[in-house]
């Protein structure tokens, strides 16, 4: 794509790299396909080809953003199917991001949108505000119908029917091996996910534990900053960041870290990329180490549980026949269960981690199906859910058809927003993929698959 900024303009360094990207772009429309806000409105300007030139007219005219410009870039989920799918390397992450900062920066939102935006910045990062917000939405829940607006029906539709207990295993502190240590790691517990689900953690520090990983949880590390830097909101999802830089680095220049274990993978995609995000700062060589570091619990889980003697696979349902499990250092599925895995955007898109999670859970012993149209995203993309809860209900539907059309025992994903948005939808468990591993590793059984 020609592109025309002004020697001044790409002094800018955000404004630089969006120019490298658009260059990129051969306008080829491949990307059309798999964009899900595409394929669910037909609108050209609802694909990344569509909004790439949304972007472009704005950002090289240095526009002030029109309603219309930003209603399209509003209803992009970054699911970043598009980067998969793209034959010339358009990284459209970076570019998006670019443009929700200079629209946060020069449009002038309608006051209900920027209180919505406001308020989600100061509670979802926050575990002990979230956990508040979510107790007030289960005393609220039964005046739903009054709500005005679909995005606050949306929200009391996502709080749970039950809050998690508080882990203390969430605290700053080094976790021991079980044996010789064999890595370091420091496990990034997150925000919105010790509210939502505490499970998820514990599993997490359960199996690394046993697999002989000295565990560190950061003094100073939480939100990766995605659901702001997301919003556009810049400065404010950057200083968030910065503490976990920091948090990080202190242990990497202390004892030193093997791996930054990430299980919530739309962190993973966030922080694998602060290496971009701090460039040109006085942060640019310790978020480079971080990112670096950064790791889905998958990946290094491949790592610590190696390829084993594969017997005879346990059987399934639909008649897998066999007696023992297969097994991948020490793995056994306690039960015959098929898994539905779900690929989360962030993990099969923004990190490109796709086979990982499938081959840990059948040499657990799991039978493992996918869902037809497995690229396609979910709805629930972070904040998008609340934001655009209409275009979300569709691909929610879409997704739990697919899921549900394999009749399985437990669908299995590793991002904890894929959980929320499938799970408040379906009677069939969702749980972490982590949590069947660690159930399969001697741990308890996932409390999502216990009959109260």
């Amino acid at each position: 794509m020609q592109t025309h900024f002004t020697p001044e303009q790409l002094e800018d360094p955000g404004t630089a790299r969006a120019n490298e990207i658009l260059r990129a772009c051969v306008h080829c429309g491949f990307c059309t396909a798999t964009c899900p806000t595409y394929v669910t409105l037909g609108d050209e300007l609802d694909s990344p080809r569509g909004r790439i030139y949304l972007m472009k007219d704005m950002l090289e005219n240095e526009r002030v953003p029109d309603p219309k410009t930003v209603k399209h870039i509003d209803r992009c989920l970054s699911c970043l199917a598009c980067m998969t799918t793209c034959p010339s390397g358009v990284h459209y992450m970076h570019l998006v991001d670019h443009a929700r900062a200079y629209i946060e920066e020069h449009y002038d939102r309608p006051w209900h949108d920027r209180a919505l935006r406001w308020m989600l910045a100061r509670i979802l990062p926050y575990p002990g505000r979230f956990r508040l917000a979510l107790l007030a939405a289960r005393i609220v829940r039964p005046f739903r119908g009054l709500m005005p607006d679909a995005r606050l029906k949306a929200m009391l539709d996502m709080a749970p029917r039950r809050l998690p207990p508080v882990s203390r295993n969430d605290d700053p502190g080094t976790h021991a091996p079980e044996g010789p240590r064999r890595k370091r790691v420091a496990l990034m517990t997150g925000c919105a996910q010790r509210a939502l689900n505490t499970d998820i953690n514990d599993a997490t520090l359960r199996l690394l534990t046993r697999l002989g990983c000295e565990v560190v949880v950061a003094e100073g590390a939480g939100c990766c900053g995605a659901l702001t830097h997301h919003m556009g909101k810049t400065s404010e999802s950057h200083a968030t960041a910065a503490k976990n830089v920091r948090a990080w680095a202190r242990e990497i220049e202390g004892e030193g870290l093997d791996a930054i274990v990430i299980n919530t993978s739309g962190c993973g995609t966030t922080v694998k990329d602060y290496g971009h995000m701090f460039r040109g700062t006085e942060l640019e060589a310790e978020a480079a180490q971080v990112a670096q570091r950064a790791r889905d619990v998958s990946e290094l889980l491949e790592e610590l549980m190696p390829e084993a003697e594969v017997a005879a696979p346990q059987p399934a349902r639909e008649g897998i026949a066999g007696t023992d499990a297969v097994t991948r250092g020490g793995a056994r599925a306690p039960e015959a269960l098929t898994v539905a895995y779900h690929a989360a955007c962030s993990l099969q898109h923004g990190q490109k981690v796709k086979m990982a999670p499938k081959a840990l859970l059948k040499a657990a012993g799991y039978a493992v199906v996918e869902p037809a149209d497995s690229h396609l995203c979910c709805g629930s993309a972070g904040t998008y859910n609340l934001m655009q809860p209409e275009i979300s209900a569709k691909l929610k539907a879409r997704k739990v058809k697919t899921l549900e059309a394999k009749s399985p025992d437990v669908i299995a994903t590793g991002n904890i927003g894929c959980m929320m948005q499938i799970g408040g939808a379906t009677g069939i468990p969702v749980v972490h993929t982590v949590e069947l591993l660690d159930w399969a590793t001697g741990g308890p059984r996932p409390r999502a698959l216990t009959t109260e």
